[in-house]
């Protein structure tokens, strides 16, 4: 039997990119997933909503027990990045990073907390190495993920013992073709690609499918003893020392 046999999942962000592979690998599995993002998805059942709306998670969690009847397995993916230094950075733009980011998970798992509870269901938070360390011109980007890491924790802890478990991993570059088309733009693509190959021990990049693995593992009845969490999907590259 496949581990997600009979269950329901809610993938948001889960149109492209890491999302996507999540999606396709708790179908393989056997669940019935759900995207949730901006536009139609051609390929899953979906929900189309903006999550700068504060009144959109519930909807969407709203629309996913109306058709399918259970919840079982929540992913909160969807997310946005802006560049700008502190100086230059508007409240507005802000705000929308806080509101796509962490205030949105916070909203999705509210709602789905009572349908979470009903299946003794699993929570898996998309955080980033960003919210461990940070990169240059990304406080908005790195203060969101850190925010959503401590949401994680704290989701654990409050509904431990309503036996819904909350982990979140934290991947590092990874290959979507977000981060691949951004390659293209640079002035020797080749080169770009093996310096950035080269901060990682391993001495690549990541792929997708492999954030998608550990996400389909902690979703998983066989992680039941794992709540609270937060995993670098990474490389190692968070743990090499740069050079002296």
């Amino acid at each position: 039997m496949k581990r997600f046999e009979g269950k329901v999942a809610l993938v948001t962000g889960g149109r492209s990119g890491i999302g996507r592979a999540i999606a396709v690998r708790l179908r393989e599995e056997g669940a019935r997933v759900f995207t949730a993002q901006r536009g139609a998805d051609p390929d899953f059942d979906h929900v189309v909503a903006d999550f700068t709306d504060p009144e959109a998670p519930a909807k969407v969690v709203g629309e996913v027990m109306s058709r399918a009847q259970q919840l079982d397995v929540l992913v909160n993916n969807a997310g946005v990045m802006q560049e700008a230094s502190i100086e230059a950075m508007s409240l507005a733009d802000w705000q929308r990073s806080l509101a796509v980011n962490l205030t949105a998970p916070f909203l999705t798992i509210k709602g789905a907390l009572p349908h979470l509870r009903a299946t003794r269901g699993a929570i898996v938070n998309i955080g980033s190495i960003e919210g461990i360390g940070c990169n240059p011109n990304h406080a908005a980007y790195s203060a969101s993920k850190a925010g959503l890491h401590g949401l994680t924790r704290a989701v654990a802890v409050d509904h431990g013992p309503d036996a819904i478990r909350c982990n979140a991993v934290a991947p590092g570059w990874i290959d979507t073709d977000l981060n691949l088309d951004f390659i293209e733009t640079m002035p020797d693509p080749d080169a770009f690609r093996r310096g950035v190959g080269a901060i990682h021990p391993v001495k690549r990049t990541g792929k997708p499918e492999e954030v998608a693995a550990l996400v389909a593992f902690l979703a998983a009845e066989e992680s039941g003893f794992i709540t609270g969490q937060v995993y670098t999907v990474d490389g190692g590259r968070m743990t090499r020392l740069s050079l002296p």
